[in-house]
């Protein structure tokens, strides 16, 4: 069922499509980050950044999505 919310909102609702998006690019940033051997302090405090930012995308998402199963369980 989770799955399947995801893919309905992704399908059809431009902001939750809009959120997801930024949140995978910022996963692939991460994971570069997370690869390398050494990290900068400039790097450092970017994976901090984006650990933040992907943490509020994500509970962007959770709100839609509740939202969804809200307005889609009072009409069935």
């Amino acid at each position: 069922m989770v799955d399947s919310v995801r893919e309905q909102l992704l399908a059809s609702h431009e902001e939750f499509r809009r959120l997801a998006q930024e949140h995978d690019q910022h996963s692939q940033r991460l994971h570069s980050l997370i690869e390398k051997r050494y990290l900068t302090e400039d790097e450092k405090l970017e994976e901090v950044r984006i650990k933040k930012v992907k943490l509020r995308l994500k509970d962007q998402m959770h709100m839609i999505e509740q939202e969804y199963r809200r307005s889609h369980m009072q009409v069935a």
